[in-house]
Parts: structure tokens; sequence; C-alpha cells
């Protein structure tokens, strides 16, 4: 299924699943058989055959709960809840960390533990209950495979001449997975100093910012660019109409290929329009049902440790984790220091 990019710019494309969205304005009916998801992108596809597509439908067909749904990047999801907290249209918010973390922090999410939220492990949940992983997916980078016969193994690869120009990765702070690059490269380089450093040597290589990682998934595919930032998730699904588009995580100085879980995670709007209709959501996002369906449909990892899907996706998904090593970030530290870690990397590239 093509996915939808992911820009975490302001200028936002809303999505919206039957009637106008009331999210631009007004307040909303306590009473209505409705639910607006404000969400990063990635779980939805251009031709009405992704994740979200399914699950939506499938919801409203159960309970009768019309789903208006409005994307964008995380950061910006964040952003437009906290302009509009004082009239919240939102009543579920589904983004990656460090994203989902700075929600809870600004007070954005109300708890709520859904339904089968006790079988997800607890790195992939807020132990106060205020956010829950729904799917679950790990960074990863993108080569094109008809140019380069072999993946860059390490970090180091990629200074190499021949990306000149051909290697881009979306901006850390303003997208997801460019946020991840950060976290990731600072782990592998052992501090934020060395991974600078890194950075500024890279420099010379990246074609230049971009807001949006689900762009670079294409200009890799055709052989504009040979190495991109992504996700698993995102990626594995793009392979099916992408040619030419494989994974791999660069290593560090030890040789080892690392990555870290990414999950999409959904909270409950603090003063959300309509509670308890969001409530029935976020117990069907866990249920037995949608979580079996979150490998074959949507190209990504149950969050429920109890449930293990044995269809192909979920088997090939497997081979490509194997013998990666994944660490588990600080997201305490990522969350209170994104700023100053951003700043540290403009500095160092001059973006």
């Amino acid at each position: 299924m093509p996915r939808t990019s992911r820009p975490l710019t302001a200028a936002l494309g809303a999505l919206v699943l039957g009637t106008s969205l009331t999210a631009c304005g007004g307040s909303a009916d306590a009473s209505a058989k409705e639910i607006t998801v404000y969400s990063a992108d990635g779980l939805k596809s251009e031709n009405g055959t992704g994740f979200y597509d399914k699950v939506f439908k499938d919801f409203e067909d159960r309970t009768g709960i019309e789903v208006k749904y409005v994307e964008g990047g995380s950061g910006e999801m964040v952003q437009r809840l906290n302009r509009e907290r004082t009239n919240t249209q939102a009543d579920v918010v589904v983004t990656l960390p460090p994203f989902i973390q700075q929600a809870s922090s600004k007070g954005l999410l109300e708890t709520y533990k859904p339904a089968g939220s006790d079988r997800v492990a607890d790195a992939d949940k807020d132990p106060s209950g205020k956010w829950t992983s729904v799917v679950d997916n790990y960074f990863c980078f993108i080569y094109n495979s008809k140019e380069l016969t072999t993946p860059p193994r390490t970090w180091n690869d990629l200074l190499d001449p021949k990306f000149k120009g051909k290697l881009q990765y979306s901006t850390p702070g303003v997208a997801g997975d460019g946020t991840a690059v950060l976290i990731k490269a600072m782990h592998d380089f052992g501090g934020k100093d060395a991974a600078m450093a890194y950075f500024k040597k890279l420099q010379a290589n990246n074609v230049g910012p971009s807001s949006s990682t689900g762009q670079l998934a294409p200009r890799t595919a055709k052989g504009e660019l040979l190495v991109a930032n992504g996700d698993v998730q995102m990626n594995y699904a793009n392979t099916k109409f992408m040619a030419n588009q494989g994974i791999f995580f660069p290593a560090g100085d030890n040789g080892k290929p690392t990555t870290f879980a990414l999950p999409y995670a959904a909270g409950l709007v603090k003063s959300a329009p309509h509670t308890a209709n969001a409530k029935k959501f976020l117990d069907y996002l866990l249920s037995d049902e949608v979580q079996n369906e979150v490998s074959s449909v949507a190209g990504g990892f149950t969050s429920r440790t109890d449930i293990k899907p044995g269809d192909r996706n979920a088997i090939a998904l497997g081979e490509i984790m194997k013998g990666v090593e994944i660490f588990r970030p600080d997201w305490q530290d990522i969350n209170a220091h994104l700023t100053s870690y951003v700043d540290a990397w403009k500095s160092a590239t001059g973006n």
C-alpha cells in the first residue's frame, strides 16, 4: 500500500472520513456518534487500503461511531493540540516518540488504560496510563538496492564521496524519523559531542533538510537518492509498490547494527469532546482482532506481547530484524533535552 508522507510542518493536510471535520472551529457536540483522531502519518494509504482505512471502517460498522481524521507529523500534532487546549477538538492523538512524551509533559493527555494495555510491554506504554503503543515499529535506513548491491554497513561508510548529493535524512526536531536519526547516532557514537562531529562530516554528502521522511522513499526507489532514513513499518509496506528499496541499520564502530522501537503511540486527549467514544476506539485498537491485523494489513509489529501473528508479513519482518541489536532510549532525557540536542545538530550542520 502506498504510504502517505511524514511532514511535520505547519502546512498540514487534513484527510477526513465522512462529513466535514469540525476541528476547524466551534464547539463539538458531546453526544455525537463521532470521534476525531489526530495522527502522525504512515498508517493510512493513498488508495484506501491501509491499516487506518480498514480500522476506521470496521470500528464505525461495529459501533456506529464515525471517525474523522486529521493527519500530519508527530510534532505538528502536538503543537496543534497545544494551540487548541482551550477549545479541544481532537479526541485521540497518535504520535511517535518523543512527541507522545512531549504531549504528556505538556498536560495534553488524559489518563486511560485501554483494554488490552496490560499485555503491552512496559517499555511501550506510559506507566501512569497517558499513552499506549498501538502499532510497534523500528527506526531504519533505506538504500537503492539496484544501484548498491549491498547496503552501507556502518555510519562511516556513509561518508564515502559516492554518496555526495545522493544521501538525505529528514530534519531532527521536525520529523519524527529525523529525530530518530539523532537519537540513534548519539547512542552509536557514545554521546552528543561525537554524534555532532559525525553529522558535521556527513553534511558534505547530505542533500539538505527535509520535513517529510515519507517523500524520501520514492526518491530512493527511483535512484535520485541512494540512502535515506525511514522506519521499518512504512518502508516495508512501501516495498510492494517501490522496487529497488532495501532496509538496513548502520552500525557504529563496533560493527553491530542497532535500532530502537519507534511505536505509534495513542493517547486520550485531555478534555476530549467525545471521551466515551474515544475510549471505545482506544480499546478497539488494542483488541485481538486489530492487533492480529497489524502485520498483515499495516506491515507493522503488534503491540501486544501475547499475540504472535504468523502471516507472511510477520515472518518477513522477523527476518529484517534478525541480528539487529535493539536498545532502549532514555525518553525522559530526550524529552527534557530535545531542544538542546536539535540546536547542537543545527550548529554542527549549519541547517
